[in-house]
């Protein structure tokens, strides 16, 4: 274990020790480009076939480790920018406890649809993450943590993305990556306040990602302090990724290392990719995503770190939805 005097943070895909600073890493794939990757169609067939039920199940948080660094400043703009759902509501949450510590969720709505597990090799190991859907004009863009899609200067092959996962079973498909995409800065230097990705997934059965699973929104530049609701496939006990999870309360700023939204919340390792919503309805299980599970310190447990989706989690967006 790597500290900062008495600081360490924990990367929620990996159980391992992250947080700002970390060393360079540079694109090395073939067919990457300034901070993304591009799948070729026989890599994606390769992808669709490799995730059997019992690959899915086997599959465990990344054991990665990262020294710290110190905390950095991020400019922010006060201009917010909304995106809506374009999903229909559906399901009937009724009254849930808020906050909530971490628990399945069991509501219904949209958010089932929306939320799914991420599955993808590194590094010749399986592991996974979780991701959204978003609303977007290519109705195929997927919301995740950098981390989800490129760790140590090495892009995830096998990427898919598995919709209302439900303890193996892919009930709207499995969805393979035609690009995976994070930001500049984790891309450069897997800086934590910029651990944002996301995936452009392939057509499946002739049909679109949201066609089929519907799109929350997504929101930049919202500011902090906010009543937020978190969602993830946590793998690491005492969970083990059967099922969607779920945390809620009165967010707050990191004070600490980073200049992210902190939330109490005891998902783990797994869960890393998982939407945070802002303006959230449990009735109809849709809200406005404004960050991802992405990291927890060690020395404060069950709380759980995002970034701040501004000005470089909107131009990521952007680039994807048109990708």
């Amino acid at each position: 274990m790597r500290s900062h005097r008495v600081a360490a943070a924990t990367l929620l895909a990996a159980g391992s020790l992250l947080t700002g600073g970390l060393t360079t890493a540079t694109a090395q794939a073939a067919g990457s480009d300034a901070a993304a990757r591009t799948v070729s169609a026989s890599d994606r067939q390769k992808a669709a076939a490799f995730w059997t039920a019992d690959r899915m199940r086997s599959a465990t948080p990344l054991d990665l480790t990262a020294s710290p660094g110190a905390p950095k400043k991020v400019a922010r703009s006060d201009r917010a920018t909304t995106i809506a759902p374009t999903t229909a509501p559906g399901g009937s949450a009724g009254t849930l406890a808020f906050p909530q510590a971490g628990g399945p969720w069991t509501g219904g709505g949209a958010v089932v649809k929306t939320s799914g597990r991420v599955f993808f090799t590194f590094q010749g190991r399986t592991a996974s993450c979780s991701g959204n859907a978003v609303t977007s004009q290519n109705a195929s863009t997927v919301i995740t943590a950098g981390h989800c899609v490129k760790y140590q200067g090495s892009w995830h092959t096998d990427w898919v993305f598995v919709p209302a996962y439900d303890n193996g079973s892919a009930p709207y498909g499995r969805w393979t990556a035609s690009k995976t995409l994070t930001t500049p800065q984790w891309e450069a230097s897997e800086d934590i306040n910029y651990d944002v990705g996301a995936a452009v997934v392939a057509p499946l059965n002739g049909q679109k990602l949201t066609a089929v699973t519907g799109a929350q929104g997504i929101q930049f530049n919202g500011g902090y302090n906010k009543a937020m609701y978190a969602f993830g496939f946590p793998a690491a006990s005492p969970y083990d990724g059967s099922k969607l999870i779920h945390c809620s309360g009165n967010s707050s700023k990191d004070f600490l290392f980073s200049q992210d939204h902190s939330l109490g919340c005891n998902m783990t390792g797994g869960s890393s990719g998982g939407p945070w919503f802002t303006g959230f309805s449990e009735s109809a299980g849709t809200g406005l995503q404004v960050s991802v599970n992405s990291f927890g310190y060690t020395f404060l447990p069950n709380r759980m770190f995002g970034p701040y989706f501004g000005n470089d989690a909107k131009a990521l967006y952007e680039r994807a939805q048109v990708s």
